[in-house]
């Protein structure tokens, strides 16, 4: 990169002014508030609004991240599912803690979330396995997510075998589920002017209550 183009990138950069965040302005779980800037980014129509990235650690303490797709959120924290044998999930079953980063730039808004991950049950996993459409059930068979292949048709070769052998019903793969992030930190960021941003945070104490502070920007 020549000096000229580093400069221009040095130089981009966006006054945030759509809107604030106060204490006041706050719900008092962190789940109820998720919820609020959720719909809000679902009727802004904020493309791949359920998309966020999860920063998973190795045991030996390399991090790696990815976006994956929130597929259901309530009290008990955030889910979501993948390949049990991608790296993702290895380093889940090394290091049971991940961080998830939801950013809706159409809204000046981020939400990072901390905490504990466990597998959901293998009901839930089969429910929500049977409700994909039929080419991503087959494409959860084919694939040994994250592990190498020599060419796409390769690749292509596996979907048409299991397509041939399962036809309109294949079954959940062992190594196929769900994973739950049970939050012990949430954090909710809002774009302002002057980067000096409104950034809400809510830690989970050891009796089960969520506290709330403001963070300098």
């Amino acid at each position: 990169m020549n000096e000229q183009n580093s400069k221009s990138l040095a130089d981009r950069r966006i006054d945030y002014s759509q809107a604030s965040l106060s204490e006041a302005d706050t719900a008092a779980d962190p789940m109820t508030q998720f919820k609020r800037w959720f719909d809000d980014a679902i009727n802004a129509e904020v493309p791949e609004a359920n998309a966020m990235s999860l920063a998973t650690v190795s045991k030996d303490g390399r991090p790696s991240s990815r976006i994956v797709l929130i597929k259901h959120f309530d009290q008990n924290g955030f889910t979501w599912f993948t390949n049990y044998a991608s790296r993702k999930g290895h380093e889940l079953s090394e290091n049971p803690y991940g961080a998830l980063l939801f950013h809706w730039i159409e809204l000046e808004r981020q939400v990072r979330i901390e905490g504990r991950v466990e597998r959901v049950s293998d009901a839930e996993s089969d429910a929500y396995f049977q409700s994909r459409p039929l080419r991503s059930r087959l494409s959860a068979v084919a694939s040994s997510q994250s592990q190498p292949i020599t060419t796409r048709d390769a690749l292509e070769a596996r979907y048409a075998q299991a397509e041939q052998q399962f036809g309109d019903h294949p079954p959940r793969p062992e190594n196929w589920g769900g994973y739950r992030l049970f939050p012990d930190t949430v954090e909710f960021w809002q774009g302002r002017r002057s980067r000096l941003h409104d950034r809400i945070l809510y830690t989970l104490d050891a009796d089960g209550h969520w506290l709330r502070q403001r963070l300098q920007p």
